[in-house]
């Protein structure tokens, strides 16, 4: 087990050296710059605009501004954000906290209702089966902005159920209404989430199933008189575990990335928001930290669900 973890720690160092090293390049390669994007005032002398490549390290050679990059963010060192003039990590943790709430919630919630209706669908065929697999192809289908407009028109404007931007409301409130506020704040763009992204899963985990089904073992704990709830527990969920904890690894990235989209529909001050800010103003510190960070985490989420799985059962793995 430690080799196999030494291999992967490697794997990942190499792999995200690579990622870096290209995303750095592709970064700087972009026509225009922030200099030149209408970040700084039109007045600014030519003089002061080099003063503050100087500052920032852009006037050196590119393969040196890329070695004194990399080795700033061994210690987290992402740099200072061109735009708000704060380091990148405070603006990040600035933004993260309501971009974690907002996708675990939602992941969680998708996970349990895809595994329980995938697996159900599965099981019991006929007209359920066609209904569920309709409202997935529904889910999958549609597009989340599309959603995210409907549900404004309709809870938002017209029957005024929910607030429809922002994060809190305009008399600020403290303790546990604050949170409340908070949560009814989120209830439409997780919503949306929520239904744009179980349909995918729920079409995979009842193909899962189906598979499952089929297996010996399902047919003599049938032919033994186990009932459904004691072969969903024993024999399904199980044999299902490790295809969702390897999603679950590769969903790492999505709890950190936010959605640019919802985010700007809702007005959340999140990581999505945030990144697409970084592109407009081509801030690049705030980009290339969100990127390196999204990269580490697949990195990470992969290897991880790998360890994972491997330990439940090691036969898959060979």
């Amino acid at each position: 087990m430690l080799k196999v973890i030494a291999k992967k720690v490697t794997y990942l160092i190499l792999v995200l050296l690579l990622i870096s090293f290209i995303s750095f390049m592709a970064i700087y390669a972009a026509p225009n710059s922030f200099m030149a994007a209408g970040g700084l005032n039109p007045n600014m002398t030519p003089e002061a605009i080099a003063h503050l490549k100087e500052v920032y390290g852009l006037d050196k050679p590119l393969l040196e501004q890329y070695f004194g990059w990399l080795k700033a963010i061994v210690t987290l060192d992402f740099g200072i954000s061109f735009a708000s003039g704060n380091s990148v990590i405070e603006d990040i943790k600035s933004r993260i906290g309501v971009t974690l709430a907002i996708n675990i919630v939602s992941m969680v919630i998708v996970f349990i209702l895809a595994i329980k209706i995938g697996v159900n669908s599965a099981i019991k065929g006929g007209t359920y089966e066609k209904v569920t697999k309709q409202f997935a192809l529904l889910s999958y289908a549609t597009p989340s902005f599309y959603l995210a407009l409907i549900l404004i028109l309709i809870f938002g404007f017209k029957l005024d159920w929910f607030p429809i931007t922002g994060l809190e409301s305009m008399q600020s409130k403290k303790g546990f209404a604050h949170y409340l506020d908070m949560a009814y704040h989120l209830v439409l763009p997780i919503t949306v989430i929520v239904f744009t992204s179980f349909g995918s899963l729920m079409l995979y985990i009842r193909s899962l199933t189906l598979d499952i089904l089929k297996s010996d073992y399902i047919l003599f704990a049938k032919a033994r008189g186990i009932d459904e709830k004691t072969i969903k527990r024993v024999y399904i969920y199980k044999n299902l575990m490790p295809f969702i904890i390897t999603i679950l690894g590769l969903s790492l990235p999505g709890l950190l990335g936010g959605s640019v989209i919802l985010e700007q529909i809702f007005s959340i001050d999140g990581m999505g928001l945030l990144f697409f800010q970084a592109a407009l103003s081509r801030d690049y510190p705030v980009i290339l930290g969100i990127l390196i960070i999204g990269a580490f985490l697949t990195l990470l989420g992969n290897i991880v669900a790998d360890l994972i799985v491997a330990k439940l059962d090691p036969f898959r793995t060979k």
